[in-house]
C-alpha cells in the first residue's frame, strides 16, 4: 500500500527560481573539491576522492586534534612543553626549534599555521600520543579521521613530511576544514594571521604561505602544501557577507599557479552562485494522502524559511520534486518530517530539505477503519490473484 511517491513541482517553483546552466570551474589542479559551506553545495569536484599525499595541508589534522585536547583540557594555551631530538631533526618548514626549548603551547599552533613548522607538529605530537611518538599520534589522526568521516585518509606522521602510505583526499581535507571552522571558532582566526616571529630566531621565514590573505576577497586561512610528489596545493576558505566556501587544490606545479587557481576559485565561487529565497516557513508545498486518519490528507511544508545556492543568471526554472512514502499512516503530529522537497539546478548536485506536517492528523475512529479496509478489499480484488495475466 505504501510507496515512495515524486510530485514535480517545477511549475510550482518557476516563479522563484530562473536558473541557466553554470560552466564548471576548469582548474589546472590534480584535484579539486570546493563546497558552499552554507548550504553543503558542492560546486567543483575532480577526483575529489582520490587519495593523495597532502603535503602540509595534513597539518590540519594535527591542530584540529590540538584543538580538541584544548577544549577537553588535555593542553592549555600557556603550558610549555619540551622539543625532542626527533622533533628537532625535521627539516623543510620549521620554527628553528631545539633540545633546550619549552615552548608556549600557544606559540606552537602559530608555529605550525603560520610557518608550518614540521618540528612544531612533532612537539604537539609526541605530548598527546598514546604511547609519546609521533607514529603513535599518527595512528591515533588516523583513527580520529575515520570517525570524522574522513575515510580517504591515512596518515604516517604528524607534519605531512612525504612518507609511504600519508594520503588525504581533497574531499577529506575539505571536510577537515569544516569542522575547524565550526567547531572551533575561537582558534579560527589564527588562520588568517600574515606573520609570526617567533623569538626572533629566524627572520627569513616569519610570513604565512597563504597567497589569498591581503586580497580583500574574504580569504582567511587555511593551510598550503608542497612536497615534489604532491606538488603545490591549499586548502583554503573565504567569506563574503553570508556566505563561505572551503576549497581544495591539489597537484599544481607552481607557488603561482596555485596563487592564481586559488583567487579564481573564490571570485568564480562568489560571483557565479547567489543564495536565493525558496519557501517561508509554513508554506505548504504539497500535500499527501494520510491512511487511517481522522483527514483525508496533510500538508507538506518547510519547518524553516529554505534559501538554496543556484547560478547567478537568469534562465529556465529549476527541477523540483517533493518525495514522500504514501498515504502517511496516521496519526501524524505537527512538525513531524514526512517528505523532502529536492531540488536539482542545472550543473550542481541536487538539493534536499526536509518537509514537515503542517498539522496534527489523529488516527481514525471506527468508521474510518472499516471504510478503508473495504477500500483496500476491493482494491485487491480487482486486481485479481498475484501473478495472473
Amino acid at each position: 500500500m505504501f510507496r515512495m511517491i515524486r510530485t514535480a513541482l517545477a511549475a510550482v517553483l518557476a516563479s522563484l527560481i530562473l536558473t541557466l546552466p553554470v560552466s564548471a570551474f576548469d582548474t589546472k589542479a590534480r584535484s579539486a573539491y570546493i563546497v558552499d559551506l552554507n548550504t553543503g553545495t558542492v560546486l567543483l569536484n575532480k577526483d575529489a576522492d582520490t587519495p593523495l599525499p597532502p603535503a602540509s595541508m595534513s597539518k590540519l589534522m594535527t591542530l584540529y586534534i590540538a584543538f580538541e585536547a584544548l577544549r577537553d583540557g588535555r593542553l592549555n594555551l600557556d603550558e610549555t612543553l619540551p622539543v625532542s631530538e626527533h622533533a628537532m631533526s625535521y627539516g623543510g618548514s620549521t620554527m628553528f626549534l631545539d633540545t633546550t626549548d619549552r615552548v608556549r603551547v600557544e606559540d606552537l599552533l602559530r608555529g605550525i599555521i603560520v610557518l608550518s613548522g614540521n618540528d612544531a607538529c612533532v612537539v604537539i605530537a609526541e605530548a598527546l600520543s598514546p604511547d609519546g611518538t609521533e607514529a603513535g599520534f599518527a595512528r591515533y589522526m588516523t583513527q580520529r579521521a575515520q570517525k570524522m568521516g574522513m575515510t580517504n585518509s591515512t596518515f604516517a606522521n604528524a607534519n605531512g613530511w612525504p612518507a609511504a602510505g600519508h594520503r588525504m583526499s581533497t574531499r577529506d581535507l575539505a571536510l577537515l576544514a569544516s569542522h575547524l571552522i565550526q567547531d572551533f571558532p575561537q582558534y579560527y582566526p589564527l588562520f588568517s594571521e600574515r606573520e609570526f616571529a617567533f623569538d626572533g630566531r629566524a627572520p627569513q621565514n616569519v610570513h604565512n604561505r597563504n597567497p589569498l590573505l591581503g586580497l580583500n576577497i574574504g580569504a582567511d586561512g587555511l593551510k598550503t602544501g608542497h612536497t615534489e610528489e604532491a606538488g603545490y596545493g591549499l586548502v583554503g576558505s573565504a567569506k563574503q557577507g553570508d556566505r563561505r566556501i572551503v576549497f581544495v587544490i591539489s597537484g599544481l606545479d607552481s607557488a603561482r599557479a596555485r596563487a592564481e587557481e586559488s583567487e579564481a576559485i573564490v571570485n568564480w565561487a562568489f560571483r557565479q552562485f547567489v543564495l536565493r529565497p525558496i519557501a517561508k516557513a509554513g508554506t505548504v508545498i504539497a500535500e499527501a494522502d494520510v491512511w487511517m486518519g481522522s483527514a483525508p490528507r496533510v500538508g507538506l511544508t518547510p519547518a524553516e524559511d529554505l534559501s538554496a545556492l543556484m547560478p547567478a543568471l537568469g534562465g529556465d526554472a529549476v527541477e523540483a520534486e517533493v518525495v514522500f512514502m504514501g498515504p502517511i499512516e496516521a496519526p501524524i503530529a505537527k512538525g513531524q518530517e514526512i517528505g523532502q522537497l529536492i531540488l536539482k539546478p542545472e550543473g550542481l548536485d541536487e538539493t534536499s530539505f526536509p518537509l514537515v506536517a503542517d498539522r496534527d492528523v489523529a488516527a481514525g475512529g471506527f468508521v474510518t477503519r472499516i471504510k478503508t479496509a473495504a477500500i483496500t478489499l476491493l482494491h485487491q480484488l480487482a486486481q485479481g490473484p498475484e501473478g495472473a495475466s
